[in-house]
């Protein structure tokens, strides 16, 4: 997530872009292709300072709604497994939720469908994860919940 408005104008899409091709912070550092939709918030000056962070935007083809099938996919699981839980009380809580909602999808919540690994492991935690006790950890008060080895 770039970061969230009720009214994306030009000057707030810049400021995206230049948020997520910054050289250390930015999620896009280092990447080749930006891929995006149609819409008309992606402004000219949104693309020339993603081109000039390094980055080639694409433009999806139009009317395929299965195309982003990976966004949806985690649309509907933050939907599921996080904001249809809670009473969210403006978007101060709403960004809450979803920072920690990431944080656990990514870091935090193993893959089913490859042999129960996480995809995006923390760069602190050991190699080797089968050792020492079994440590009992949760998010959002208890709503994500996860179990981790302690180091040995």
């Amino acid at each position: 997530m770039a970061g969230m408005t009720r009214h994306p104008d030009q000057e707030w899409m810049e400021q995206m872009a230049r948020n997520v091709t910054m050289e250390e912070n930015g999620f896009l550092a280092g990447r080749r292709y930006l891929l995006h939709d149609r819409d008309s918030k992606y402004c000219s000056s949104f693309h020339q300072v993603i081109h000039a962070g390094g980055v080639k935007t694409l433009a999806l083809p139009p009317r395929i709604p299965n195309l982003n099938a990976y966004a949806e996919r985690w649309v509907r699981s933050v939907k599921e497994e996080c904001l249809s839980k809670l009473i969210l009380c403006g978007e101060g809580s709403l960004r809450r939720a979803l920072h920690h909602y990431q944080a656990h999808y990514h870091e935090e919540r193993n893959h089913q469908g490859k042999d129960n690994l996480l995809l995006f492991p923390l760069r602190n935690q050991p190699a080797s994860r089968k050792q020492g006790k079994v440590r009992y950890r949760e998010r959002l008060g208890g709503l994500l919940k996860y179990y981790e080895h302690e180091a040995a």
